[in-house]
């Protein structure tokens, strides 16, 4: 896999605790141009890396190559930047400690700034925990976003995605193999486990109902899940369980600098913004967003409407989510 690596050093995070020898994997499509006015930052999402995030620009995309400086950078904890499989001792394995959005958001800024100079960004977008952090970005560094458009995400995790994602790691961390994270081989019932009930979560209800998996080659059900369990076992244990808590902490206020004002946060939000919900998505409902919208003086929110739920946005699931995407990006950066 192509991508460069940003040495930070010795990380002190949101909690005081260390994350030492910390690095970002990231890579770069495209120019910077000589006022660097076109740079645009894609976070990665949960299970995701920067090669998948290539579904969501192209040269007939409204984020296009051609034109802008893509910087699509690994979140912490996904297997390429610092993760729990890949840090050396003493915050390995089980010991690896919790790195928020908002410490994801900091590193990501620092790399920008010394590595290219960057210090406004033209967009900031992201797909579900991608879009977690557009959010964090454009309330963190409110100066230095122009554009955001986070799409199937939140500022904020819901208490009920909270239970969503405790369910999923019950799951996971009930395999005996598991040892608390100290496990000598993969946990691989637990991986099943957490697989098969995240798979009831990233589709909608009609989704199953109208078998729309056989638009995926799935002639059942049971097939859809034998499929998330394979793709799963590919994950480690750990690095899912560090992602996890990245996400199931979210909250774009919980920091000194808004001191869980929630609202105050949101309000502080000067990027023209267009949040994209689908109204079947289990994780981030549009509810949500509406409450979040407004809060936002320069927000918009937009509702698709799809039976994909959260999943609306991967691949060539619905085609016409991605005209839909491409447009509000387009309304937002021409």
């Amino acid at each position: 896999m192509d991508y460069d690596l940003f040495s930070l050093g010795d990380v002190t995070l949101q909690s005081g605790q260390v994350l030492p020898g910390a690095t970002l994997a990231y890579k770069t499509y495209g120019s910077l141009n000589a006022d660097r006015s076109n740079a645009v930052l894609l976070p990665t999402f949960y299970t995701g890396t920067h090669v998948r995030n290539e579904m969501f620009f192209g040269p007939d995309r409204a984020i296009n190559p051609e034109k802008h400086f893509i910087v699509s950078i690994n979140m912490f904890g996904n297997g390429l930047s610092s993760s729990p499989s890949n840090t050396q001792s003493p915050a390995d394995r089980g010991h690896f400690p919790l790195v928020t959005l908002s410490d994801n958001v900091a590193c990501q800024k620092t790399l920008l700034e010394n590595v290219f100079g960057i210090e406004k960004l033209l967009l900031v977008s992201g797909w579900s925990m991608g879009g977690c952090q557009t959010f964090q970005w454009a309330a963190q560094y409110p100066e230095q976003v122009e554009n955001a458009l986070p799409f199937c995400a939140s500022a904020r995790t819901s208490p009920h995605n909270g239970v969503f994602l405790e369910g999923v790691k019950a799951a996971l961390t009930a395999d005996a193999a598991f040892m608390g994270g100290f496990y000598e081989y993969p946990p691989e019932t637990g991986l099943k486990a957490f697989a098969r009930v995240y798979a009831g979560w990233a589709f909608s209800q009609t989704w199953y109902r109208e078998r729309l998996h056989t638009a995926l080659g799935f002639e059942t059900a049971e097939d859809v899940l034998l499929d998330w369990e394979q793709d799963h076992l590919n994950w480690d244990a750990n690095d899912l369980l560090a992602m996890l808590a990245s996400w199931q902490n979210g909250d774009i206020s919980s920091n000194g600098l808004y001191q869980n004002n929630f609202h105050k946060a949101l309000q502080s939000i000067r990027a023209k913004t267009i949040i994209i919900a689908c109204d079947n998505d289990l994780y981030f409902p549009p509810a949500d967003n509406e409450l979040e919208v407004g809060h936002i003086e320069n927000g918009e929110l937009r509702v698709y409407e799809s039976p994909w739920g959260h999943c609306v946005a991967s691949g060539g699931n619905d085609p016409k989510f991605q005209d839909f995407l491409d447009q509000a990006i387009t309304d937002l950066i021409g």
